[in-house]
């Protein structure tokens, strides 16, 4: 048989050997390869490979050299720059712990579990918890600071501790104190908070306009406050750290920070009747902006990471559309050798008549391991083309598996062919026993997308642009 070349081999022949022997070397390890290594293969050498880790998985890395946790890693990751000679130091025993040389530092947030069903609140006592609404926006942190020379400092961080600031100045100017403000990220015209689709306008964009900062004015709605004047609040309870918060945004007073309030309830039941129709209790023109529900222990600290019990996300009901599956790829980790992930599709008129299924968005998750098993099954007994990990499996009017597919809402795309995509998709039901041709059309989405277009058209011309 063919010698299989390893990594290592393949690297250093590449780097080693004259180009003009390099068609003799890739013919042979072509030969030897399957197709998935074929394709890493073809990745690898013409520069188009790409390795993703996320900036998590390497702060976890880093802390196990020493015993240390990610969190850790992360209170003194950001300001420290590569080799990041003192974070190994540290880590490994050498030296003692690095001291940021950023005077407003990111801090690691505490995220929550979700309610699944109602009858989870069965096993929390009402009067342990206040409650908030969650809004449907980004979550951000605002950090101020000194620096050295006693110069106020003002950063804005993603979740993830991306430093954002330079995408919005509007929110920077706003950071006039010494703390660190956990929020939400929104965009609000004439004190009404748009949808997540006007918001999308002001993300990730290569240059910020006076146009863009005009018609797409930033906002935080402050949830918690983590630091103040050089005190540590993240020990102190909600409740605490809650009216520290709401002293901090009046003294503020600025048109850039207000707080999301918080939702009167006497029992879980008047809570329901809340997150069903936060109109009704004072959410007023606002309400169309709210995911849900947040309940947090009133006397929980303020805990890195994810920690059950404290926090709780309970969201409104998601949008549901009956999909095709298309594609399927295998996925990471425990589901490597599964075929995990799933691209399904919805029906329109095709332009040369009949109707055809275009591709609207990409689940893997929200199944069982036994359905997962049945579903791996599946793609395998269905396969019609393979293109190199994709595999396509066979859909139409007569042949396909129907997918019932959750997601929070839709935007446009130009990555898909049908010009949508769904946000947060997952598997909610697989329907085995309803027919392709039955599956739902791109109309439904489409409505979907115009209650949230509506509110876009002051800036309807910078949809495709600079995004």
């Amino acid at each position: 048989p063919p010698h299989v070349p390893t990594l290592a081999e393949v690297v250093e022949t590449l780097a080693t050997i004259p180009k003009r022997e390099l068609p003799r070397h890739l013919a042979d390890w072509l030969d030897a390869l399957d197709e998935t290594g074929r394709w890493a293969l073809l990745k690898l050498v013409t520069g188009n490979l790409r390795v993703g880790v996320s900036a998590r998985l390497a702060k976890t890395a880093v802390g196990a050299l020493g015993g240390h946790d990610a969190d850790a890693v992360e209170e003194v990751w950001h300001g420290l720059t590569p080799p990041f000679e003192t974070l190994f130091a540290w880590v490994e025993g050498r030296a003692e712990r690095p001291e940021t040389l950023n005077p407003a530092p990111f801090r690691p947030p505490m995220l929550s579990h979700p309610i699944e069903e109602e009858t989870d609140l069965d096993k929390l006592e009402p009067e342990a918890f206040s409650a908030e609404w969650k809004w449907d926006g980004i979550r951000v942190q605002l950090v101020g600071g000194r620096d050295r020379a006693g110069e106020q400092v003002g950063k804005v961080y993603s979740r993830t501790g991306e430093d954002i600031t330079g995408a919005f100045p509007d929110l920077a100017e706003a950071i006039t104190f010494t703390g660190t403000l956990d929020g939400e990220l929104l965009i609000l015209r004439e004190r009404r908070v748009q949808s997540f689709n006007v918001l999308q306008q002001r993300l990730n964009r290569k240059a910020v306009t006076a146009k863009l900062l005009e018609e797409f004015p930033a906002h935080v709605r402050a949830y918690d406050l983590l630091t103040l004047d050089g005190d540590d609040l993240r020990a102190d309870p909600f409740v605490e750290r809650r009216a520290k918060l709401e002293a901090l945004v009046t003294r503020l007073d600025h048109a850039r920070v207000d707080i999301s309030p918080l939702v009167p309830f006497a029992d879980w039941e008047a809570l329901a009747a809340a997150r069903a129709d936060p109109a009704s209790v004072g959410a007023g023109d606002d309400a169309d902006a709210i995911e849900g529900i947040m309940l947090k222990r009133r006397n929980s600290p303020y805990l890195p990471g994810r920690p059950k019990g404290p926090w709780w996300k309970w969201k409104r009901e998601p949008h549901v559309v009956d999909a095709v599956m298309m594609y399927a790829q295998r996925g990471h980790g425990k589901r490597s050798s599964f075929y995990s992930d799933y691209t399904f599709g919805v029906w329109r008129e095709a332009p040369e008549g009949g109707d055809e299924l275009v591709p609207v968005g990409k689940a893997y998750h929200g199944f069982t391991d036994a359905e997962l098993a049945k579903l791996d099954r599946y793609v395998r007994n269905n396969t019609t083309k393979r293109f190199g990990p994709v595999r396509e499996v066979a859909h139409g009017q007569e042949a396909g598996l129907v997918l019932e597919i959750a997601f929070e809402g839709v935007q446009r795309s130009t990555r898909h062919k049908s010009g949508v995509a769904m946000r947060f998709p997952r598997v909610s039901r697989i329907r085995w026993d309803k027919p392709p041709a039955e599956a739902d059309r791109i109309d439904v989405l489409e409505r979907i997308l115009a209650r949230g277009e509506r509110e876009i058209a002051p800036g309807a011309a910078l949809l495709e642009t600079d995004s």
